[in-house]
């Protein structure tokens, strides 16, 4: 937070799942939201979730500079400053793929969204956090447990989830003259319509196809509220929140 506790918020991927979750937790809690995603339907919807709050819906393709760049315009037009980017926008790719049969489009898609994009809105929200008054501000970057260890079949997504940790690194170190706080926060199997596969089976890396338990996405969000809303002078610098009985310790 800043000096002057003021909370403006940039949340990408708002649209569905872990954005949306969090963007309405910080919506319903003071916070006014840039709510940016591919889809401009779904960005209402999640309005929606919190009609009092003030919110603005941007379109944006995150790997796309131009994209980003106009939803930080927009942002800072609307609500004057940046307080906290969660950089949440991601995919998984093809699932179930082996890694010699990737479709290398496929490969750039992944690494175009989940890392590139993440680079260009840190970029982005670094850029006024250094430059505004009261300088600084908050980047919460969306990892994951496969940061840590990876399922059968995900080598695009595993290596920018692996990526993104050196990023979250290198951007709080940088960030740390300018009041800049950076973290991330690294998830495992929460309820949503990326992860509804898990409850009917998932592949595990002895080649068995196993259910798997999964945490209410609300969880999430008042985990990503507290990171958000720490004073500057704290940082989470990693945290990791997952489904207490999923196969993530002790995997493989």
């Amino acid at each position: 937070m800043t000096d002057r506790q003021s909370k403006i918020a940039v949340v990408t991927g708002a649209g569905s799942g872990i954005g949306r979750a969090v963007a309405v937790e910080l919506l319903r809690h003071g916070w006014s939201v840039a709510l940016a995603g591919r889809r401009t339907e779904t960005l209402a919807e999640t309005a929606a979730l919190a009609p009092r709050a003030d919110s603005l819906a941007v379109r944006t393709d995150v790997s796309r500079p131009d994209d980003v760049d106009a939803l930080f315009t927009a942002t800072v037009a609307r609500f004057g400053r940046v307080d906290l980017l969660f950089n949440n926008a991601g995919t998984f790719g093809p699932g179930g793929v082996p890694v010699e049969e990737l479709p290398y489009d496929a490969w750039r898609h992944v690494v175009d969204t989940n890392l590139n994009g993440a680079f260009l809105c840190a970029q982005a929200a670094y850029r006024r956090m250094k430059e505004q008054d009261p300088q600084g501000g908050r980047i919460i970057n969306n990892g994951s447990v496969s940061a840590h260890a990876p399922r059968p079949h995900s080598v695009a997504y595993t290596a920018t989830k692996h990526a993104l940790t050196g990023l979250t690194k290198s951007l709080s170190l940088d960030g740390r003259p300018y009041r800049i706080a950076v973290g991330q926060l690294d998830i495992g199997n929460a309820a949503t319509d990326m992860t509804s596969r898990m409850q009917t089976g998932a592949l595990q890396a002895n080649g068995e196809v196993t259910p798997e338990p999964v945490m209410d996405v609300a969880d999430v969000a008042r985990t990503v509220r507290h990171m958000a809303e720490l004073p500057l002078e704290a940082n989470v610098q990693f945290a990791t929140v997952l489904a207490t009985a999923m196969p993530y310790i002790g995997r493989g």
